[in-house]
């Protein structure tokens, strides 16, 4: 039921792509292709649509939909929400005490890579390594494209095998030092050895995490000059607003539509023992 309520929702915003007049490029769904089959060779890929007994035209399908749905959210939803200086200011001042930091922090982002098939799509290209060997060769790719400038919270959504902060870009948020040291040693040693924009490698039982030092703050009273505050709290603003603002127009949307769910009707009707 929520697969279908999804896939409600998806056609819901394509219907109304059309209305706005929002469409996929064919350049824009071939990126997408590319990206989805950058860490396997053109063997393992097809491969993989077989097992999930799809074609190259049904991805293709697939891909254009997912794109032309974020289209439509980032036109009705995150083009409108703008978060002002005096609501920064505002929200510092009610808060002030989140910033004053009683020990050193670590902010904190991961790729994970696991060596086993996932039951769930967990990253937006449905990449999934299956072996410790594609668990190692994932990772050889994927450090090589950090090391040549592609963005870790990209990487991190395209690819990372954890479904909860993959949807986040990896990110963990900012994690006081005395977590870090209660840590398991390999990460704990890597994170306190780290420098702010690096990323270490981690092996641990035929998985892989690649884990990103966003940056390091010392202990102290933060205000809205100190790097990294003033942004904090606007991404913050925004995200808790985007959120409220997709809620309302999802709801509204599909107020406004006409739609009979027969499949639910069914369970309904057979008190649940459907097969």
């Amino acid at each position: 039921m929520s697969l279908l309520d999804d896939l409600i929702t998806q056609d819901l915003l394509l219907a109304r792509a059309q209305a706005l007049m929002i469409d996929a490029t064919q350049a824009e769904v071939d990126k997408a292709v590319t990206d989805a089959q950058a860490n396997v060779t053109g063997q393992q890929f097809q491969q993989e649509l077989s097992k999930r007994d799809l074609t190259t035209a049904d991805l293709q399908s697939s891909l254009r939909r997912d794109l032309i749905v974020q289209k439509v959210l980032d036109n009705q939803v995150t083009s409108k929400v703008v978060i002002t200086d005096a609501e920064i200011t505002g929200f510092f001042n009610a808060n002030r005490a989140q910033f004053n930091q009683a020990e050193v922090t670590y902010h904190l982002a991961q790729i994970i890579v696991t060596p086993v098939r996932e039951a769930q799509q967990t990253n937006a290209s449905g990449d999934d390594a299956a072996s410790p060997q594609e668990v190692q060769q994932k990772v050889a790719v994927l450090m090589q494209r950090l090391q040549m400038g592609e963005s870790f919270a990209q990487l991190a959504a395209q690819y990372s095998e954890d479904a909860e902060s993959a949807a986040r870009g990896g990110d963990l948020g900012v994690i006081p030092e005395s977590a870090v040291r209660q840590a398991n040693p390999a990460l704990r040693n890597a994170v306190l050895q780290l420098t702010p924009g690096n990323a270490r490698v981690i092996n641990q039982d035929g998985a892989a995490a690649i884990v990103l030092l966003v940056a390091k703050e010392p202990a102290g009273q933060r205000d809205l000059s100190t790097p990294g505050v003033k942004e904090q709290i606007e991404r913050a603003l925004k995200t808790r607003r985007e959120q409220l603002l997709r809620s309302a127009y999802l709801t509204a949307l599909r107020t406004d539509a006409r739609i009979t769910n027969h499949a639910a009707k069914r369970v309904i009707d057979a008190n649940g023992r459907i097969q």
